[in-house]
């Protein structure tokens, strides 16, 4: 049986800073052109909200939930329609994940990333949620291990730190995030590792981990927003993702990781910057098409209400953006006109209908067609 793993002291001993500088010179590079063009924006958190859902889709699938986006975004149009437990179940998880996140962001005006904020974060992260049971918002006080699900401890791949070393361990990893290390983005990459190592929550480590990506390179100043999304480069390269953390454990293999995860970010800012860049210009062609589709004073609180919810009622459409319901359906109709949003399922009854800002989900990638649903 394996024995659980001790994590040395950071930083490594063995990173080879030399055969690093391309690809940190490049990452750097490729994280300010983006955070640049989230600087010409006059409100990202706004424009880039369905990017934000969509990178708490994709973090969560990585542990097995099934719920896409465009669920989601059904979900959060008309929650009280029925949904089958086990897809709710996966919903309210990707739910939690943009609820932490979002936390995080409020708690980092105060205080730097710590301990104490990852125990809040997992608190919110397993509420009402597969797991709530496993320990939630606290450290692990028993054994975990990593391998084919239903397997014992004795068939495990990895076994993290046993739970009385966690003190220890993870006083070093908190310490260390503070220290001022050569290059920023080679200690992010230290820090998502040692965490995902540590492993020191019985459930949900591998999202956590995740989350301290936009949040470290937004308390460092690497980012004006906490808003960068790396899940879809994981996702896509699941295999090489744990290949490369197994190496550290394995054989120390330090740099293995640090050169994958520079790539990470080098391949997702640009892929985040193609999207932001896209979501940008729809957002200024919407500022010059939709006042003269619509010929309404609401024109821009239209916009922002579409940009925020791309999949609507026209109830709620009418809250968020503080139209008349009037107004507001007469707004979807003219807009429905002119294809700029469709039908996503009819309404019957006391079931209202629901709408889909189409453009807006194509730039996102949500699904090559998004059908109706009963």
């Amino acid at each position: 049986m394996k024995k659980p793993y001790i994590p040395q002291k950071l930083p490594p001993k063995s990173i080879e800073w030399p055969i690093h500088i391309p690809h940190i010179a490049q990452a750097n590079a490729a994280l300010a052109r983006y955070d640049g063009l989230m600087e010409t924006m006059v409100n990202p958190v706004l424009l880039l909200s369905p990017l934000t859902t969509q990178e708490a889709v994709l973090s969560s699938r990585i542990e097995g939930t099934q719920a896409t986006l465009e669920e989601v975004l059904e979900f959060e149009a008309d929650p009280a329609r029925y949904v089958e437990p086990s897809k709710r179940a996966d919903i309210q998880e990707i739910i939690n994940y943009r609820t932490a996140i979002n936390r995080a962001i409020e708690l980092l005006q105060k205080r730097p990333i710590c301990l104490n904020l990852l125990l809040e974060l997992h608190s919110i992260l397993m509420n009402s949620v597969r797991g709530a049971n496993k320990a939630q918002g606290q450290f692990r006080k028993t054994q975990n291990w990593i391998g084919p699900p239903g397997c014992s401890v004795e068939e495990a791949t990895f076994i993290p730190p046993a739970p009385d070393a966690l003190p220890d361990v993870l006083d070093d990893w908190e310490k260390y995030i503070h220290t001022d290390e050569k290059d920023r983005l080679v200690q992010l990459a230290i820090v998502k590792a040692q965490f995902e190592l540590i492993h020191p929550f019985l459930d949900g480590n591998g999202r956590i981990g995740r989350m301290l990506v936009p949040l470290f390179l937004f308390e460092k100043k690497l980012l004006s927003k906490p808003m960068f999304y790396l899940s879809a480069y994981l996702e896509r390269n699941r295999a090489q993702y744990y290949q490369a953390l197994n190496g550290i454990s394995e054989k120390d293999d330090w740099n293995g990781w640090i050169r994958f995860f520079l790539t990470a970010v080098i391949e997702q800012a640009k892929e985040n910057i193609k999207k932001a860049r896209a979501i940008l210009n729809l957002y200024e062609k919407m500022k010059q098409d939709v006042p003269a589709i619509t010929r309404s004073q609401y024109a821009i609180q239209a916009i922002e209400a579409l940009f925020h919810r791309p999949v609507f009622s026209i109830a709620g459409f009418a809250n968020r953006s503080g139209i008349p319901l009037p107004t507001a359906k007469r707004i979807v109709e003219n807009l429905k006109k002119e294809d700029l949003v469709r039908a996503l399922s009819e309404g019957k009854g006391r079931k209202a209908g629901k709408w889909v800002f189409a453009p807006l989900l194509a730039i996102v990638n949500i699904t090559e067609e998004v059908t109706a649903r009963e």
